[in-house]
């Protein structure tokens, strides 16, 4: 059968939803930066210095391996109820989080949140791509991204405030309003209209949400989800992300914990496979990998995911320990980065739509490149300015790789596998940073420990977070000492900026041989009215462009 173009909600009909998104999407994003700077007041109130560090690691670990289970569900049963289901359970969890009594249950109920954030990441950014046909969809995903900018700089400050001035405890409740709100806005105006789709193979058309069919009508088949496999993919993705957070850190990567984790991972791989393989709808569909223009984009954002980790992990450790700043200075270096990447991602539809959505990405890609092979090139110790403008470049070049690739995967697929689409490429973003949190944490450790190898005196921290700690009281230190630590840190930072490059030139590769020439154009055919929204009057057919 012919698709029919699908016709784009009226922009009168979207505001609330987009508002929605908006505030469902702050709720994840503030989380990580809302939290970083009241860390010492936790600590300081719960105890747990020692494992503090998994209430950032436990929330990424739920996140993300809930990613691919959230996309089918998505695509089995609707966004709304994978969404309201996301927000309560982040709610469930910031009410759990601000009533722990000590750390192991702050991170259990940090876990219950990350539950909820891997449903709302997912499902607003598949939502979004649903509200807006293909030529329009840059303008939501610039919101979405000003979101992500305005919470890097305003979630420090905030939790500064609360921490200092209240209670650590009101950083989880300031998500209440929030995400209520977010809960009223879906629930009154998110409408999904039952749509009907052909089979790939040609087969006859089924109806997958709607009206029930008239008395006498065969119904359509009751969704199956595939519980099994999800089961797999989340033991799977646990094991995995625990080895790549924990090896390094709690023990070293030859210990047997470390290998008993990567061997667990690799046994649990081998189950999934064998599961998903057998099962009528698996949570990871075999199409997510053999079709080229996913492939390839899960790989180039797989990549992004690790170079990710120089500029967010390892630029505030160098604005501190080698240029002197204070950690709201410091931020504020980070930070010059998300000004320009909503910028650059509001403005890449002119440039894709000119020269096709694979040529923009390498563009952005490439200039990402010389940025990062630019930053060992700072002169010692420099000033603030310097590596503030490398991230105004660096963000607005990433800006013009990232969201081309996220509208072209979403542009070859229909409703019934965007969900499971979009998942794919956030989840191998989000391992991509686990890994390159583990490799790039290795890198920097063992350049410190080399040069280190050579202090002047004992006494001299072995590690990069020792040294960073020491750094802090400089007047612990001899002015050599200070010296030789600061330019310790400086080369070991270089080195991981080289890394960095390393994965964008890997990634570009990517972009140069696995990704297609033309992204393929997918278009739906045309919902009909739900029962509960009011006919659209204007015939806006959308013809969407590669």
């Amino acid at each position: 059968m012919t698709a029919i173009p699908e016709r784009p909600t009226p922009e009168r009909r979207r505001g609330p939803v987009v508002a929605a998104l908006m505030l469902g999407m702050a709720l994840a994003a503030l989380d990580g930066t809302i939290l970083s700077t009241a860390v010492p007041q936790i600590v300081g109130d719960l105890g747990g210095f020692s494992v503090f560090s998994w209430l950032f690691s436990g929330y990424l670990l739920a996140a993300t391996v809930t990613l691919p289970v959230y996309g089918k569900l998505s695509d089995t049963f609707g966004r709304k109820p994978v969404l309201i289901a996301g927000i309560i359970l982040f709610l469930i969890g910031s009410v759990l989080c601000a009533t722990a009594w000590n750390m192991g249950s702050l991170i259990a109920f940090r876990v219950v949140q990350g539950l909820g954030g891997g449903a709302i990441q997912g499902t607003v950014q598949t939502i979004a791509a649903d509200l807006y046909p293909l030529k329009e969809r840059p303008k939501i995903q610039a919101k979405l991204s000003t979101v992500w900018a305005t919470s890097s700089i305003a979630g420090p400050a905030i939790g500064g405030l609360l921490a200092g001035y209240a209670d650590w405890r009101w950083i989880f409740l300031i998500n209440l309003p929030v995400g209520a709100l977010a809960l009223y806005l879906t629930v009154r105006h998110l409408h999904e209209p039952g749509r009907t789709r052909a089979r790939e193979n040609g087969d006859t058309a089924r109806t997958e949400r709607g009206p029930r069919p008239a008395t006498g009508a065969p119904s359509p088949p009751r969704p199956r989800v595939d519980w099994a496999g999800a089961l797999a993919v989340f033991a799977t993705g646990t094991l995995l992300v625990t080895a790549l957070v924990q090896g390094g850190v709690a023990w070293p990567w030859l210990s047997a914990p470390s290998l008993a984790l990567l061997a667990g991972t690799a046994l649990l791989a081998v189950v999934t496979f064998l599961v998903e393989r057998r099962a009528a709808e698996p949570i990871i569909p075999g199409w997510v990998w053999r079709r080229r223009p996913i492939a390839a984009v899960n790989l180039a954002l797989g990549a992004l995911g690790l170079l990710m980790i120089a500029p967010t992990v390892f630029l505030p450790t160098y604005a501190q320990s080698v240029l002197g700043l204070g950690p709201i200075a410091a931020g504020f270096v980070l930070s010059a980065m998300t000004l320009t990447w909503p910028i650059s991602a509001a403005l890449s539809d002119r440039v894709y739509n000119r020269v096709g959505f694979r040529r923009t990405a390498i563009t952005g890609m490439s200039f990402a490149l010389l940025v990062l092979l630019a930053f060992p090139l700072l002169p010692f110790p420099g000033q603030a300015w310097q590596p503030a403008l490398l991230m105004l470049l660096l963000g607005g070049a990433l800006g013009l790789f990232q969201l081309p690739l996220i509208i072209a995967v979403q542009g070859t697929v229909g409703w019934s596998e965007r969900g499971t689409a979009t998942a794919s490429i956030l989840f191998c973003r989000q391992l991509g940073q686990s890994v390159g949190a583990a490799l790039f944490g290795a890198l920097a450790n063992g350049i410190l420990t080399n040069r280190l190898a050579d202090a002047p005196g004992d006494g001299l921290p072995r590690d990069l977070d020792s040294v960073a700690h020491a750094l802090d009281d400089p007047a612990a230190l001899t002015a050599r000492a200070a010296d030789f630590l600061r330019r310790a840190v400086d080369s070991a930072v270089d080195a991981v900026f080289l890394g960095a490059a390393g994965a964008a030139a890997l990634c570009l590769l990517v972009l140069l041989f696995v990704a297609p020439r033309r992204f393929p154009v997918h278009q739906d055919p045309a919902p009909d009215p739900a029962p509960d929204t009011r006919p659209n009057k204007a015939s806006d057919a959308a013809t969407d462009a590669s």
